[in-house]
């Protein structure tokens, strides 16, 4: 007679705006169900904000997690987002100009929900797969970097954005980068803010494969904006996923136009990951992850809590001015006059609000 099983979960897993999970039917490589076996899908439902993630977003992926980790029956999770546009931009910018500029107290209370978040993805005891249906930028690409495996569609970016809008790359980028694609590409990436494309992400180790994403009269093509073949340039460098110009960037946008997003190829191919996962002793599998996860968690562990007390203070100066200006400033202007700053703080002018206000750019009369 078998035994009632127990619980594990601290609280039930219940819906929360802005996440989904779900848990769809485990594939044999053959394609055929295997009975009884799921894989996790969570899911970031915010596409009208590129699936940025509130406070209560984060304490539902923690929950989410925490549930996939505990599911007998699932093999492998799957953390993606809603739409073609965006896997995640990181956090609600708009929540944190609104609620959390100028108040380090809330937001040191917010990053440690953040680091669990991060926690729960390296602390998972299934392998995740970050499935990039879309940008993948700021907390979004650290999120990201913490899964085991990345798929990408090719129209996808990858990068960081914080020394443009008022903060630093120390929620898992500055630990993951280097590991990842070494110290001076981390270095580009995390100072820089330019977003790579898919192509040189998967280029540098950022992505285990990536897939079109682009289909054109009926025809899946490679992202018609980056060169997606090798080649020397004048320099003799490999350009490799750069962006294209002038009159070939013309045509690439003319074609990318004519087409429509399809993300067939990209569920195809997580499909097959996952079935590839399936196939294993599951705790030989899982201690496998563990080990290989070390030098992540080992880096994240030893920098979380010194950079969740930095990133909350710096909301009383950099941050609060950053934050503002992307929600604030008009479309197409949502970045502050990073010189003018520069002149007035060379002067050792004060953080003031009245510096803070004149640094946020308004819209023309």
């Amino acid at each position: 007679m078998s035994k009632a099983l127990v619980d594990h979960d601290v609280t039930p897993m219940e819906a929360v705006p802005g996440v989904i999970f779900e848990k769809r039917p485990a594939r044999r490589p053959d394609g055929a169900i295997a009975e009884g076996l799921y894989n996790a899908w969570i899911w970031l439902d915010n596409p009208s904000q590129f699936n940025s993630y509130t406070t209560d977003m984060v304490k539902g992926v923690i929950r989410a997690f925490r549930a996939a980790s505990n599911a007998r029956d699932v093999v492998a999770v799957v953390f993606t987002g809603v739409g073609d546009k965006a896997f995640c931009t990181g956090g609600n910018t708009k929540e944190y100009a609104e609620y959390y500029a100028g108040n380090p107290q809330e937001y040191r209370q917010y990053m440690r929900l953040f680091n669990d978040m991060v926690s729960a993805i390296l602390g998972c005891d299934k392998p995740v797969i970050a499935r990039v249906n879309g940008m993948r930028i700021g907390g979004g690409q650290e999120i990201g970097m913490a899964c085991d495996f990345t798929i990408a569609q090719d129209l996808a970016r990858f990068g960081q954005a914080g020394p443009k809008h008022g903060s630093a790359a120390i929620g898992g980028a500055t630990d993951f980068l280097p590991l990842m694609v070494g110290a001076e590409r981390a270095m580009e990436s995390g100072t820089l803010c330019e977003p790579w494309s898919a192509h040189k992400a998967y280029r540098l180790g950022i992505c285990l494969d990536i897939v079109p994403g682009l289909k054109v009269d009926g025809k899946f093509v490679a992202n018609p904006l980056v060169e997606t073949e090798r080649y020397l340039d004048e320099y003799g460098r490999i350009v490799h996923g750069e962006a294209k110009t002038g009159e070939a960037l013309a045509k690439g946008k003319a074609l990318l136009a004519r087409g429509a997003v399809d993300l067939a190829l990209l569920d195809a191919k997580v499909e097959a990951l996952c079935a590839k996962l399936l196939v294993t002793f599951p705790e030989c599998l899982t201690k496998s992850f563990e080990e290989l996860r070390k030098p992540k968690i080992e880096a994240w562990n030893r920098n979380k809590e010194n950079s969740r007390a930095w990133l909350a203070l710096n909301m009383m100066t950099e941050a609060r001015t950053g934050f503002r200006a992307f929600n604030e400033g008009p479309k197409n202007e949502r970045e502050i006059d990073f010189v003018a700053l520069r002149q007035q703080l060379a002067k050792g002018a004060p953080w003031t609000e009245a510096m803070i206000e004149a640094l946020i750019p308004k819209a023309k009369a």
